[in-house]
């Protein structure tokens, strides 16, 4: 796949991953404490390592292609070094967050793509089959939205066929109100939803708490449809800092090895 966008990729759905390059400080600050800014740019780059192989997972089921939208500027590199080939590149620095999804977006549309998707990079266990529902409910004939509510009131994946600027201009962005203020501004514009099963954004300690569970106690978020995949690379490193750290007891955890038999 080319790098940069460009006139002749594919016509399917293109999925971007709103994505941040991995500085200390800088990179899934929500998440210090618990962890470290070390460790919490350690574990962005492992979600991102884990999403970029759900997209190409999904890639293979539907005609989906896979994207990082990218920031901060001039950090191509670092995704180049820690990504597969197949993934493109889109720089997207705006001046907020709508500005950044609505860019993403146009740029894909823009290059020739019949539908683009949005993904956080925070939900790297969410099931492929969600990727490749929202790509083929896409592909029908007729303008829609397809939204992914994630539990703290955001979404984790929003997909349009066409530039709909309105879905995000005045959203509060970051709190609990963004899935509903999004439903409503569809309503406005007279375009049909389909809304994807709700899934977690790891931003917090409870959601690294969760997130634990599902990878390492093998306790499912949903007990019930697609089961969440199996991010590899996310449970590697976490499965290293409850070995090799104290993050067990910064988390409140009594890891496995620790308990008296």
């Amino acid at each position: 796949m080319q790098d940069k966008l460009g006139k002749g990729t594919s016509t399917g759905c293109a999925i971007a991953v709103m994505a941040k390059a991995s500085t200390p400080g800088c990179t899934k600050t929500r998440l210090v404490p618990p962890l470290s800014y070390e460790e919490a740019a350690d574990l962005n780059t492992a979600f991102l390592r884990d999403v970029a192989d759900n997209l190409l997972a999904a890639s293979a089921l539907a005609d989906i292609t896979g994207w990082m939208a990218y920031a901060p500027a001039g950090s191509e590199a670092f995704f180049k070094e820690h990504l597969p080939a197949a993934i493109g590149l889109i720089e997207t620095v705006k001046p907020d967050f709508g500005a950044c999804l609505l860019h993403a977006a146009s740029s894909l549309l823009d290059a020739g793509h019949g539908a683009a998707c949005l993904l956080n990079s925070d939900s790297p266990t969410l099931p492929v089959g969600y990727l490749v529902t929202a790509a083929t409910a896409l592909a029908a004939p007729g303008d829609r939205v397809v939204l992914g509510p994630a539990t703290d009131g955001g979404y984790y994946l929003i997909g349009i066929k066409r530039r709909h600027r309105g879905l995000f201009e005045n959203v509060e962005w970051s709190t609990e109100r963004v899935f509903r203020q999004t439903l409503a501004k569809c309503a406005e514009l007279g375009l049909p939803v389909l809304e994807l099963p709700t899934w977690y954004d790891v931003d917090d300690a409870d959601a690294l708490r969760m997130l634990i569970g599902e990878v390492i106690d093998g306790k499912r978020f949903r007990t019930f449809g697609s089961r969440a995949t199996p991010a590899g690379a996310t449970r590697r490193i976490l499965s290293s800092l409850l070995e090799t750290s104290d993050l067990a007891r910064r988390l409140g955890r009594v890891h496995p090895s620790s308990r008296v038999a």
